[in-house]
């Protein structure tokens, strides 16, 4: 007779989107990781110079195929139920390595963004944290279909905010972070563990609730 058996625990992807090997956002993506791990779930903790990939070429695409550094991407995210950014803010916006794996993954079928739950978190030397990027990423990641969580997190000040353990200096700073990842994770828990919950996409935030629903391609 068929038994019953406890589901695995969660996985997630967790990289910073910096090439600096100092990079604040490796440090704030390694303490999120560290968060996560605490309550169970399976941590990939990975680096944008894991996924090393040319800059975007339509005739390189049609003449090689997708390089080795976006199958490794694609290849990840597949591996996980959901997946968190620590992303640096390049003038006021997405940086240019991150929006470039989003433009090489993107062009996979079928589409390996799309419903997976994301986080995103930034550190920034700057007193806005990086938070004007995050807006600025949300808008590709959406129209790929992920599910991004809507309460972003940014550090201010960046190169002071972090205490020798790794965690934020500020303990009011280091409770929002954990409330933070707490919720992200009880969402991703709710998606993947009650199967019965039927998934809907509005493509425009104005559309009204009894409109048609916007079918999005699989593939």
């Amino acid at each position: 007779m068929p038994t019953d058996t406890l589901p695995g625990p969660l996985r997630f992807l967790v990289f910073g989107a910096a090439l600096r090997a100092d990079s604040t956002n490796a440090r704030l993506a390694s303490l999120v990781a560290r968060l996560i791990s605490d309550t169970g779930a399976a941590v990939d903790l990975a680096s944008m110079r894991d996924f090393d990939m040319p800059l975007y070429d339509g005739d390189m695409e049609a003449g090689e195929g997708l390089p080795p550094g976006v199958l490794a991407l694609r290849d990840r995210l597949e591996q996980s139920d959901a997946f968190v950014i620590s992303s640096p803010e390049y003038n006021a916006s997405v940086p240019g390595v991150l929006k470039n794996a989003i433009d090489w993954v993107s062009r996979v079928r079928p589409q390996p963004f799309k419903t997976k739950h994301a986080l995103l978190v930034s550190a920034s030397p700057s007193l806005v944290g990086g938070n004007r990027g995050l807006w600025a990423l949300r808008i590709p990641l959406e129209h790929l279909g992920t599910r991004v969580y809507p309460d972003m997190f940014s550090v201010a000040n960046s190169y002071q905010a972090f205490a020798e353990d790794g965690t934020l200096a500020d303990p009011g700073l280091q409770q929002r972070l954990t409330e933070t990842v707490s919720g992200f994770l009880g969402l991703v828990e709710a998606d993947v563990r009650y199967v019965c919950l039927e998934r809907r996409w509005y493509e425009f935030l104005g559309d009204r609730t009894e409109a048609a629903i916007t079918q999005r391609a699989e593939k």
